[in-house]
């Protein structure tokens, strides 16, 4: 049976596609949209999949937000990655509960707060990042999700190197991510997945060049672009807008040096 919904409970409102709203239920409030408004405190005791009418009489669907929905809403100084990107980076890491993350450039925390959910309850996200003030509203935004638990956010350069050790995973999303390479071999486990995101094909360069120097190997990079369809009886075809390019991402593989001390 689905649970009712409360207040302080947060909800998707939905019109269609490209109208929806992220709210949080509050007693005595209102919510306005172009189509009217409503009074939050109906919502109370109806279950995510049910309708709420407008002022306009317009229908509004309830909706259970999922992750995708509220990384879409997270306040956002920098560029982040698109879900087609994330998608792939959470399977090529391998990431489930329990494994051990470093990030390096936390930006808004959208990549942050995928790992962390992914690694959830037992794994843990160790987040590097020069900007205090890109740290501040990370730590704003992965409060919303309450995965901060899961995340050790630092204000640090990872240039200057990583504290953790015997980590499973690693991302790096920099301007300069073979400047980081080196330090991200020396705390990764063996067989350890080392992932670079990166929007210039100069940057993927000197970044596999130095993956290979330090014993990297199963070095591949790619492309993601999304096309959405429009799907009407009699009117199938492509949308006229997609999202092509947004970056590159690299991946690789820690192989052991034969000789330890080199």
């Amino acid at each position: 049976m689905n649970r009712r919904i409360g207040f302080g409970d947060t909800v998707l409102l939905y019109l269609d596609r490209k109208r929806r709203w992220l709210v949080k239920v509050s007693e005595g409030k209102q919510f306005h949209t172009h189509r009217g408004f409503i009074e939050l405190e109906k919502i109370v005791g109806k279950s995510f999949g049910d309708s709420v009418i407008t002022s306009t009489g317009d229908k509004l669907y309830v909706l259970k937000p999922t992750l995708v929905d509220i990384l879409n809403f997270f306040e956002r100084p920098t560029q982040v990655l698109y879900p087609k990107d994330l998608g792939l980076l959470l399977l090529k890491l391998d990431l489930e509960p329990g494994k051990r993350v470093i990030e390096a450039g936390t930006g808004s925390g959208v990549a942050t707060a995928a790992i962390a959910n992914a690694v959830k309850p037992s794994g843990h996200v160790y987040s590097y990042e020069v900007n205090l003030e890109f740290l501040n509203k990370a730590r704003q935004n992965l409060s919303r999700l309450d995965l901060l638990k899961y995340v050790t956010l630092k204000h640090s350069d990872a240039r200057d190197g990583f504290d953790e050790i015997d980590v499973d995973a690693v991302f790096l999303d920099l301007g300069d991510p073979w400047n980081v390479v080196s330090k991200a071999y020396l705390k990764l486990k063996g067989s350890g997945t080392l992932a670079s995101f990166s929007p210039t094909m100069n940057q993927v360069e000197k970044t596999v060049s130095m993956m290979k120097k330090d014993g990297f190997i199963d070095i591949e990079t790619c492309e993601l672009l999304l096309r959405h369809m429009r799907v009407e009886e009699g009117r199938f075809r492509p949308e006229t807008r997609m999202v092509a390019h947004t970056g590159y991402l690299t991946f690789a593989r820690k192989a052991n040096r034969e000789d330890p001390e080199v």
